[in-house]
């Protein structure tokens, strides 16, 4: 709107249709502005450009059809499945649809709505419609009540309101919250998406050479077309065109961080001889393996730089993390510096102490300890050692960036888990002088597309192969059925003298989740091992008594510990060969994984049963059987259910992505990163006239996200 006030910053409030009522209801789907709402996309469409008759439908056929609900019901069936049902009647006849096991969209679904369904015919005393889809077009009674708001309503378009939409339309499905439906919101649309897009006029933030590059249409014409396809078939082009745009910011900002971080902040570079690298690679009893060498050789070539190391080391349980990062702490201990590894518990920093000790004793270096455990004249005997610079390997929890911790001559910092540290803690590092060498590890795999969105900051080493001689874990996907055998096996292996762990979802038993609870199955282990130590573990326990139980299992006090997923993180205890895990369905399978590398970290063959509840194991749990690399399962966990339940909001309470997909757009993700890496290299500070437009939109974008990185 030229000359007068954008629409698209005013508040939602004003557009037409909306009003201070409905406007409340938009900010809980984080609609505020005119802008807000043109990006609010629809998350499905109903497509009835080719609507079936009535009348013509024969059983087998997929079928679209449109009608008006003349009656409806739920009715019980023998195996206690209730069935929802509505007689749908169009121009030329009527059919029934049923919807098993769906009693509550009895609640949602009145006589007289305006029904679009999609879904198999069947024959059920005689024809039946079984929506696989489903969307209400209109109800039978106005909802010009709902918020007062009548404009639109009375200028809803046409179909909204009327018998029957005209065929050929393609009916957009928004995200909705309580009081504003979306066929509301699709009202609302109609009325203000021709002056939304008018303000937003030629404004589009990529060049038009790059759209014409990639095949993907202008700003503009892509929200049009997603707010209105003529066609489903439109779609597709015009979200990854939203796509490219949100992926290549995202890498922008970034790139500038990296930049940043290589050309801005003073370093150390590595380059004394490789005497206690050189030394350790001799004492050890086994050779790395050709990824182990590859990670180490892109760590060791970035610590010679004079620019501060950024580096993520991804890797699967027992795939030798633990040993490149000791190389990484030696390198910066020969060239005279401190090196220290954090750890999320104190469980885990004891235990790569006991590592480091084993290891690195025989080279005359005794790592500290430094943790909340740590107190009185021990903590302030490690503080002075650390601050004198005696200590020169330094192993401890949070506590390490506390207040009160000072660093003779800081070097590298190991963090180890990295989903445990943000951005923040990685941004404190370096707060002061010469920042030190950071790499963060984790055992965690993720694909490589979501390593990029999540830590495209960091440079990416993968150590995506196991040891030569390791066991592989036994995995067997069990039924109900099978339970009493499982655990004939497991007291036998407890006889040998075996540790085990039995892993539930839930501490109690819930009314509401028929899942097996830790607290009830503790007890039957008991009473059936009455022989054997069991210890309960779960997240209600204090701090303290979850750090007793946990290392009375260390210890071998402990046989068997039942426990919810609070023993996910890395400890190792070779002795514990048999891991069950109850109620898989309702673990993710990186998850899964975690809980089964918890096992198989000795000489002795070890075993991981899973349980499922239903008839038939699900797709995941197949995958899981079968597949027994990380980085395979990860990729199947983002194919099977989406990015969204992986990453969800990001640590600071944004949404990371809303229009790419990592399963299908990982060729626009590499473009874009690919420009944005290209772009900062020429021009870090985006000050080029050409760029001043990417840097607007890195403002508007990313503002709290590029402080945290303290991009200029």
């Amino acid at each position: 709107m030229k000359g007068g006030r954008s629409i698209l910053r005013g508040s939602v409030q004003y557009l037409k249709g909306v009003g201070p009522r409905r406007a409340e209801r938009f900010a809980k789907l984080d609609v505020h502005t005119g802008r807000d709402l043109l990006y609010h996309l629809p998350y499905r469409y109903e497509d009835a450009t080719t609507v079936d008759a009535i009348s013509e439908l024969k059983v087998g056929q997929d079928a679209t059809v449109i009608g008006r609900v003349v009656s409806k019901g739920v009715i019980p069936t023998r195996r206690r499945l209730r069935v929802f049902r509505a007689v749908l009647r169009d121009d030329s006849g009527h059919i029934e649809c049923a919807w098993p096991g769906r009693p509550w969209l009895d609640r949602t679904i009145d006589k007289g709505d305006l029904l679009l369904a999609s879904g198999p015919v069947r024959f059920y005393h005689g024809r039946q419609l079984q929506p696989r889809e489903h969307i209400v077009l209109s109800r039978a009674s106005d909802e010009r009540g709902a918020s007062g708001d009548k404009s639109a309503e009375r200028s809803a378009p046409s179909g909204e309101r009327g018998e029957r939409p005209a065929a050929g339309r393609v009916f957009p499905v928004y995200p909705a919250t309580e009081g504003l439906t979306h066929r509301q919101i699709r009202a609302v649309i109609h009325l203000n998406l021709a002056s939304l897009l008018s303000d937003l006029g030629d404004e589009d933030p990529l060049p038009g050479g790059w759209l014409e590059d990639l095949s993907l249409p202008p700003l503009a014409e892509a929200l049009r077309t997603l707010h209105r396809p003529p066609a489903v078939s439109r779609v597709e082009p015009c979200r990854r065109r939203l796509a490219f745009e949100e992926l290549f910011f995202l890498q922008l900002l970034h790139a500038r961080a990296r930049a940043r971080l290589r050309h801005e902040v003073r370093g150390v570079a590595f380059d004394a001889p490789r005497t206690l690298t050189r030394s350790l690679l001799e004492a050890l009893p086994f050779e790395l393996t050709a990824a182990q060498r590859r990670a180490w050789s892109e760590i060791e070539a970035d610590m010679a730089r004079p620019s501060p190391m950024n580096r993520l080391l991804q890797g699967d349980v027992g795939s030798g993390k633990t040993v490149v990062a000791a190389l990484a702490m030696l390198k910066a201990v020969e060239a005279g510096r401190q090196a220290a590894i954090m750890a999320p518990t104190e469980l885990l920093a004891e235990q790569h102490r006991r590592t480091f000790e084993k290891m690195l004793g025989p080279l005359g270096l005794e790592p500290e300890l430094l943790t909340g455990a740590v107190t009185g004249k021990a903590r302030r005997q490690a503080l002075e050692r650390i601050a004198a610079g005696d200590a020169r390997l330094i192993v401890g929890t949070h506590a390490l960036i506390q207040e009160g911790v000072d660093f003779a001559a800081p070097g590298l910092v190991v963090i180890d888990e990295q989903h445990r540290f943000g951005v923040e803690q990685r941004r404190r590092l370096r707060e002061s002088g010469e920042a030190p060498d950071a790499l963060v590890m984790s055992a965690t795999p993720i694909p490589r597309s979501l390593a990029l969105v999540l830590y495209g900051d960091l440079d990416l080493s993968i150590i995506d192969e196991l040891p030569p001689g390791r066991r592989p874990i036994r995995t067997a996907v069990r039924g109900p059925e099978s339970r009493d055998a499982a655990f004939v096996f497991l007291g036998d292996q407890l006889a040998q003298g075996r540790q085990a762990y039995v892993i539930y979802p839930l501490v109690e038993e819930s009314e509401t989740l028929e899942a097996r609870a830790a607290t009830v199955m503790f007890e039957q282990l008991q009473a059936r091992f009455p022989d054997i130590a069991v210890r309960l573990l779960h997240g209600r326990l204090s701090s303290a008594e979850k750090d007793e139980a946990m290392r009375s299992f260390l210890a071998g006090d402990t046989s068997l510990l039942v426990a919810t997923t609070v023993i996910e993180v890395g400890i190792d205890v070779p002795n514990a060969t048999v891991m069950i895990i109850e109620d898989a369905e309702r673990f993710g399978l990186a998850q899964l994984h975690q809980l089964r590398g918890r096992v198989g970290r000795g000489a002795e063959q070890s075993y991981c049963i899973v349980f499922h509840a239903s008839e038939t194991p699900s797709e995941r749990l197949v995958a899981f059987e079968k597949k027994t690399d990380g980085f395979e399962l990860a990729e199947e966990d983002l194919r099977i259910r989406g990015q969204g339940d992986l990453f969800g909001k990001e640590q600071h309470g944004a949404v990371l992505l809303r229009f790419a997909q990592l399963d299908r757009d990982f060729d626009l993700l590499e473009t874009g990163r690919r420009r944005a890496r290209a772009i900062v290299e020429g021009d870090p500070g985006l000050s080029k006239p050409a760029h001043r437009r990417f840097r607007h939109e890195l403002d508007l974008r990313y503002a709290r996200r590029e402080a945290l990185y303290h991009v200029g």
